[in-house]
């Protein structure tokens, strides 16, 4: 059950998940927290609850352009004074495209900025830094080396530091990334700036980075969670690999991974709907901003069209989460994967995005969906 006051400064909402009791003081907002999140029951031992996004296309699916918004929204609020080269870094696995979006929107004004991605999948032959997100299913991230000596030096030399993650519940995974990218040798370093949906962290950035530090968010609030002693504690599938798997990824094809100053819309170029046509587009995995141009195209073109991915994160059925499916995951990593509140027969079409080989997408899923798969490069 959640319950909720709301106002356009300030709101008291509250969820009763079955390890306990979620309270959120929301301060500020520019827009409806309902329209912002919901909330969801992790199936995690080290933290029970889940803030989920109805703006980012990775739990509930939603329509491109909903999501563009949020990308300028965000990207609005970055300080335009910022040194360069500005180098924005989204989290994985739920915050790349986030990051992208956010990145495509600021380098329109800024020139001077790339964008990496955090990773668990290894596709270069030099791993730049390693930083852990604690509370998390997955806990380890890696960040390659540019590939690309250009853009090596860029990140290398840059002044700016914009930090995108859906949301900032401690501040800790942005502190230990900060730390992890100064002692990698990210030594000329200014200014940094965590750039998220919803911010709960009470400016810890800030306060540890000091006063070079800016935190920008759509929301910004407090939570307190009330634990239930007595509620048994939930088993985690092992989710956490960070490996190259049987199905590899070609470099070649990189968005993000090896560093990038734009990408272009080449995925499913052949693809055509119809006006009013019900499509989603889904991205696997970390594979989500290419399948976003898609969906965005798509929509352009008159459908009717939503955006989601599928997933690492396990999380229980309830609140925000209305249905699931489970399978194995695509790089052939031997771990579960899931898709949340798409449900078979919902849409008219289903198009599976994957930067593997099309014989690496579970076939459960392209039954379940009856979907057809759009393959990168092919």
């Amino acid at each position: 059950m959640e319950n909720s006051v709301v106002n356009q400064d300030s709101a008291k909402l509250s969820a009763h998940l079955k390890r306990g009791v979620l309270e959120v003081d929301v301060h500020r907002t520019s827009v409806s927290p309902e329209s912002l999140f919901g909330f969801a029951e992790r199936r995690n031992p080290k933290r029970a609850f889940l803030f989920v996004s109805r703006v980012l296309g990775k739990h509930i699916p939603v329509k491109p352009s909903v999501m563009q918004h949020s990308y300028k929204a965000l990207a609005a609020q970055i300080p335009a004074d910022l040194p360069g080269p500005v180098l924005v870094i989204g989290m994985a696995e739920t915050a790349v495209g986030l990051g992208a979006g956010v990145h495509r929107a600021y380098s329109e004004t800024r020139p001077d900025s790339m964008y990496i991605v955090s990773t668990r999948h290894p596709v270069g032959d030099q791993i730049f830094a390693r930083f852990e997100e604690e509370h998390s299913h997955a806990s380890a991230h890696l960040i390659h080396e540019p590939k690309d000596p250009q853009l090596s030096e860029m990140m290398r030399s840059a002044k700016s530091l914009v930090l995108v993650d859906d949301e900032a519940s401690t501040g800790r995974t942005f502190i230990n990334l900060h730390r992890a990218l100064v002692e990698a040798g990210l030594n000329q370093v200014e200014r940094v700036v965590t750039c998220v949906l919803t911010d709960w962290s009470a400016g810890a950035v800030s306060k540890s980075i000091g006063k070079a530090a800016d935190q920008v968010s759509l929301l910004s609030g407090a939570y307190h969670f009330t634990e239930n002693p007595d509620a048994p504690l939930p088993e985690m599938p092992d989710t956490g690999t960070v490996a190259v798997g049987e199905w590899t990824v070609n470099p070649e094809n990189d968005w993000g991974r090896l560093g990038t100053r734009e990408v272009a819309d080449t995925l499913g170029r052949n693809i055509e709907v119809k006006p009013g046509e019900r499509v989603i587009v889904l991205g696997t995995g970390e594979f989500v901003w290419k399948p976003f141009l898609l969906a965005e195209r798509l929509e352009l073109a008159g459908a009717e069209v939503h955006f989601s991915s599928t997933t690492r994160s396990p999380i229980a059925l309830g609140h925000s989460i209305g249905h699931a499916l489970n399978f194995s995951d695509n790089y052939g990593l031997g771990i579960v994967n899931f898709l949340y509140n798409v449900a078979p027969g919902q849409f008219d079409r289903v198009l599976i995005c994957s930067e593997t080989d099309a014989q690496a997408v579970p076939p459960a899923l392209i039954e379940a969906l009856n979907a057809e798969v759009i393959v990168d490069g092919k």
